[in-house]
């Protein structure tokens, strides 16, 4: 069983930085791509960066482009976002999520959330 849990999240002024960080554990995490999604107040779910397996790859939903970079550390079982520059249209609760390798992005688990809130 695989489980994310997110940490990191906070109320930061507009052009302030915030760093999340989500835990993983359960089977090997570098079989895993590792993604970010964020869910603002009545809106959808939306992609915002994803890292795979082995770290070399990474990409970005064109609004946080410049600003957020995602990395993770396999010997960590850890998967980071710096957010950087950070507008109030940032705030969301900010998910992480695991899709096993050749799934094509198949998001199959789900961290609880965090939550992040930029104030102007």
């Amino acid at each position: 069983q695989v489980q994310l849990v997110e940490s990191g999240g906070g109320l930061v002024q507009a052009g302030g930085s915030l760093r999340l960080s989500c835990a993983y554990s359960g089977r090997t995490f570098n079989k895993y791509d590792m993604g970010w999604f964020r869910q603002a107040p009545g809106k959808e779910r939306e992609f915002v960066a994803v890292v795979r397996w082995s770290g070399g790859s990474t990409d970005y939903a064109d609004s946080v482009k410049g600003r957020f970079t995602i990395s993770r550390d396999n010997g960590k079982n850890t998967v980071y976002l710096q957010m950087n520059s950070l507008n109030p249209e940032d705030t969301a609760v900010y998910f992480c999520a695991a899709a096993p390798v050749g799934t094509s992005g198949k998001y199959s688990y789900w961290g609880q959330g965090t939550q992040v809130t930029v104030s102007s």
